[in-house]
């Protein structure tokens, strides 16, 4: 099944670029284009709070920056409470008069280090205390910036600098953490996960999160060359075949009913993801199979909860 395309979508977004072309990603990197869609999704009133990671460096080298809306550089681990700060801050500001009352999205914008491992308390607590927010995560499934150190969202069986293959052929020993159902936990109105490799089905998640209130929660898979070992102009194939595959499926918790927003009758072999990635190279026909297996019964259980609706 292809991503079934809004025209009325594709008409609105924006062709202005709030995070401008001249930053230092490298060549294929999934999380700029992640970012780019994020804010043409929301437009100008939109005021960021961003984790030290690969988009702070690559887009804010001192005297440039790449950002064309407000963008704050917050520390590693504080993201989410410093968005929850700025939410708060609006809300007194607008109640006494002192900027006009009108819709200002406050985005928060981490990697899976920055929110699946240290600031997963920050998060916690802003969905808890039901924030107005969009935590957006460009999870590349490692801390890339640093020298490409595994995390919990790294998957089972990637080889990393901190989870090398070695003599035992591993990689990886644990299984990527579950952040999407970790926030739908929380009972907040929406969490979503996607992919830039399925435009029109982000921009449309993104603009759905603006537009209820209370805290949302978006997940997004942004493929890294770099750190995947990965063909930088496979990109965008990468992308698709995460999902084609069920290693990264597409859905939505809208008020706790799950929906998936691309299905497919038959899934793709999980091996046509793993092979055009070095980081699994040293797989053996056993450890896939074993994926294979593990992301057919998830992905099952996801659609289990499809159809109960929760």
């Amino acid at each position: 099944m292809t991503e079934t395309l809004n025209v009325f979508a594709v008409r609105t977004l924006t062709q202005k670029e709030y995070f401008a072309p001249g930053h230092r990603s490298c060549q294929g990197c999934g999380e700029a284009l992640a970012v780019r869609l994020v804010l043409k999704a929301l437009g100008r009133n939109v005021i960021i709070a961003n984790a030290t990671g690969c988009m702070e460096i690559v887009s804010s080298p001192l005297p440039f920056t790449s950002w064309r809306v407000p963008w704050i550089h917050v520390a590693f681990e504080n993201t989410a409470a410093v968005a929850s700060g700025i939410e708060a801050a609006l809300k007194v500001l607008m109640r006494k008069g002192r900027i006009p009352k009108k819709k200002i999205v406050t985005l928060a914008m981490a990697g899976d280090g920055g929110t699946a491992d240290i600031g997963i308390q920050a998060l916690s607590g802003a969905l808890e205390r039901g924030h107005d927010f969009i935590y957006v995560c460009t999870d590349n499934e490692a801390y890339m910036n640093t020298g490409i150190q595994r995390s919990s969202s790294t998957p089972f069986g990637a080889s990393t600098t901190t989870s090398p293959a070695g003599r035992m052929k591993m990689g990886q020993i644990t299984w990527k953490k579950n952040m999407a159902a970790i926030a739908a936990a929380h009972n907040i109105p929406y969490v979503a996960t996607a992919c830039p490799s399925y435009p029109i089905d982000l921009v449309q998640k993104v603009r759905k999160a603006a537009e209820i209130p209370g805290p949302a929660y978006i997940h997004i898979l942004s493929v890294c060359p770099t750190g995947w070992r990965s063909a930088p102009e496979l990109s965008i194939k990468l992308g698709r075949l995460a999902v084609e595959t069920g290693i990264f499926p597409l859905y939505e918790v809208e008020y706790g009913r799950y929906h998936l927003s691309i299905d497919f009758p038959k899934l793709k072999p999980v091996k046509e993801y793993i092979k055009l990635q070095g980081r699994f190279r040293h797989l053996t026909d056993e450890m896939i199979e074993e994926i294979q297996d593990r992301t057919q019964r998830e992905y099952e259980i996801l659609r289990e909860r499809m159809k109960r609706g929760f």
